[in-house]
């Protein structure tokens, strides 16, 4: 550098200037770093929101991309750069199931004994389209044990058999089904559901099991259609990206 020649220029009104030069390594906040990861989670229709504000921002493109579907798990997810360790990115949308839903345990396989769903339904009286309906069936839960073990007591005294004049008055007792109204995902309209009440039985014990047939294809419909939605839309911001079915 001895036979170098530095110029500096100087701002207007500034007579000198100091100039420090340093040996070594750069400061540890001055050294390269890596770029940070896209790993982005929202609702199912974060994918196609991420490729409306990003597709021609230079930041990937549509055939270092893949679209991961999965029915199931009702989730769609974007791969950027995908052969790119150092650039990946993933961002994943998924239809999720309204809180409420889950806490009824319909088709779940959840067990309820006849005082703990009198309780929560009674509780969630704002699902019922008929208040009556509701309060029929909390009455009807409430006073299971006592109104099943007096019509047990009678019927033994006619007929000889406890086990199953027992089970008989257990499936008699209540109604068959009821019906409330609820979205079985987050963030879309209510649906009606009818829902089965079924008792299972052991010794003297009953507990109940809610069963709807009609919510479960109503929720297969419901999934299928918004996926559907969503990669008809991909396809058009994006038409070069592969989908992939998991």
């Amino acid at each position: 550098m001895d036979n170098e020649k530095l110029q500096i220029n100087l701002a207007p009104g500034m007579s000198k200037a100091e100039l420090v030069i340093r040996e070594g390594a750069a400061p540890k906040e001055l050294e390269p770093k890596a770029p940070v990861k896209t790993n982005l989670k929202g609702v199912i229709g974060a994918v196609v929101e991420y490729l409306k504000k990003r597709i021609n921002a230079g930041q990937f493109e549509q055939k270092d991309c893949l679209v991961l579907v999965n029915r199931e798990s009702i989730e769609i997810t974007l791969i950027t750069n995908e052969a790119d360790e150092y650039k990946r990115g993933e961002i994943t949308g998924k239809l999720s199931y309204n809180p409420k839903f889950i806490e009824f345990g319909i088709n779940s396989g959840k067990v309820w004994t006849p005082t703990e769903l009198g309780l929560f339904i009674k509780m969630n009286r704002a699902f019922f389209a008929d208040r009556n309906e509701n309060m029929k069936l909390v009455s009807s839960l409430m006073n299971f044990t006592a109104d099943v073990n007096n019509k047990i007591e009678r019927a033994v005294k006619e007929n000889g058999n406890r086990t199953d004049n027992f089970a008989q008055v257990v499936n008699s007792n209540l109604p068959e089904s009821f019906t409330i109204q609820m979205p079985i995902f987050k963030g879309m309209q209510p649906e009606t559901i009818e829902v089965e009440t079924f008792a299972q039985v052991n010794g003297r014990e009953v507990a109940f099991v809610l069963l709807s047939p009609g919510a479960q294809v109503t929720l297969e419909d419901l999934r299928d259609k918004v996926i559907d939605e969503q990669l008809e839309q991909i396809r058009e911001i994006a038409p070069e990206i592969a989908i992939i079915e998991v």
